[in-house]
């Protein structure tokens, strides 16, 4: 099959593999090279050899166009060409690691590869080339994967970000991207990060989260969630706010899930992650500036444009900045069961935000027009928080009731209640309702929504 492909005629040096597990093993401890460091030096000295054959025989131009079990017979054929010139037996299991690992970085990422698959790998952290870590279950832990150097990561950042047409250079050190599976992707380097290129992948499970998921995993109550999931059947307008981590995106898409699927669905994100599962949607992505500075498309530009799509409603994947506006306007002018997403602490500092950001657009509004529009446009809000054992935990669901004065009023329908630590560092509480009705539950029962009598009493149950 090789001979079917033009020789490449520049070879990038970078493109050398790493035996980043291996590396990892070796004793960091050790004082001079050992009988383990010489051979793990060997093993990286064979597969950067063998990396170069292959790039200098296959036209990586076309390399995606290949059958891949044919593509893996030519590599497991090399490599058994290569050890048995240099007279070097490999036992099975060694033989097809190396041949992933060859498969891995001309298809894919690379030594990133494995995390990928890993379904119990919920994000993946580069600190530069040396320091991987993992998350699983909400803990972080070092990973064994390495990279050979600054310039092989380097490399799969490029690869990144070049298959969504985003770049990141010198000039534009930092950009958030998307892989094919929809995990969020987040790259800086020199110079502003200054001990080397930083990857932070946010993994996306290939089924999505689902209330009932959520509920199973103790972050709300059954009725918690059924009456979440009234509020959007009955298109009332709902703000998800937590901090980094805190599974913002994650409630958004299985909230998402109970919308009508005749309804005309517009999202709009940064890096497009949301995963509608609707037929009748309509995906919106920003666009970064050209090299020459020009041609940049904000979050702002997409929500304007959305309101001249007929949407029914309108999903920000995240408001943080000027579009909070349009947003508000788009709430409070016939787009009800619309939602977003945003940075806070806690709901009340989540309206501070909000309001922060209307401010952003540079026109003289009176803060007590700014709330009015907040009160009027939103409905509810549900604050998120991940805990100090890792899990993410619904908070809080909170409705806000209209304007008192000049302050925005708000109600807890649902509240999380602590009540101290495990013996293994686990958070004890549990989520409860408050008592209080909510103001549209009339709204709710004209939509259709059959609450049960007992869902907001503090009662036990649910």
């Amino acid at each position: 099959m090789f001979s079917t492909f033009t020789k490449k005629e520049t070879r990038d040096s970078d493109n050398v593999l790493v035996l980043g597990a291996e590396l990892a093993s070796a004793s960091p401890g050790a004082t001079g090279p050992g009988p383990v460091d010489r051979e793990l030096k060997e093993m990286l000295e064979l597969k950067g050899r063998l990396h170069d054959a292959l790039l200098d025989r296959l036209n990586l131009a076309v390399i995606e166009k290949i059958d891949q079990a044919e593509l893996r017979r030519e590599v497991a054929a090399l490599v058994g060409q290569v050890l048995a010139e240099e007279n070097r037996p490999m036992p099975s299991p060694k033989f097809t690691r190396v041949v992933d690992e060859l498969m891995d970085e001309v298809l894919g990422l690379g030594p990133l590869e494995p995390l990928l698959a890993d379904p119990t790998i919920n994000d993946i952290l580069v600190n530069g080339h040396r320091d991987v870590f993992v998350e699983r279950g909400g803990v972080l832990e070092r990973s064994p994967t390495r990279f050979r150097d600054e310039k092989h990561l380097l490399r799969i950042i490029d690869k990144i970000v070049s298959r969504i047409g985003r770049r990141i250079d010198e000039s534009n050190p930092w950009v958030d991207a998307r892989l094919e599976d929809g995990s969020r992707v987040n790259a800086i380097i020199r110079p502003c990060a200054i001990d080397g290129p930083s990857i932070s992948i946010r993994k996306f499970s290939k089924s999505p989260l689902t209330l009932k998921r959520i509920v199973a995993n103790g972050a709300l109550t059954g009725r918690a969630a059924r009456f979440l999931r009234g509020l959007v059947r009955a298109r009332v307008n709902i703000l998800i706010s937590g901090g980094t981590g805190s599974g913002k995106t994650t409630m958004l898409n299985a909230l998402s899930a109970g919308i009508d699927g005749r309804e005309r669905i517009v999202t709009i994100e940064d890096a497009a992650e949301l995963q509608m599962q609707q037929e009748h949607v309509v995906r919106l992505e920003t666009r970064p500036p050209n090299p020459s500075g020009g041609g940049a498309v904000v979050q702002r530009d997409l929500v304007r444009n959305a309101l001249r799509m007929r949407p029914d409603r309108i999903i920000v994947g995240e408001v943080r900045g000027a579009e909070a506006f349009d947003m508000l306007q788009a709430m409070n002018t016939g787009h009800d069961g619309s939602m977003t997403t945003i940075h806070a602490n806690s709901a009340r500092d989540a309206l501070g935000r909000i309001e922060q950001m209307v401010s952003m657009i540079g026109m003289e509004f009176p803060m007590s027009a700014i709330r009015s529009q907040i009160a009027s446009g939103l409905n509810f809000v549900v604050q998120l928080a991940r805990l100090s054992d890792g899990r993410r935990q619904v908070m809080s669901v909170s409705e806000l009731t209209g304007m008192e004065g000049d302050v925005i009023s708000m109600q807890d329908i649902f509240i999380y209640r602590r009540k101290g630590m495990g013996e293994n560092g686990e958070v004890l509480g549990e989520f409860i309702p408050t008592g209080l009705r909510p103001h549209c539950a009339e709204h709710l029962v004209a939509a259709g929504i059959d609450l049960d009598q007992d869902i907001f009493s503090t009662a036990p149950g649910g």
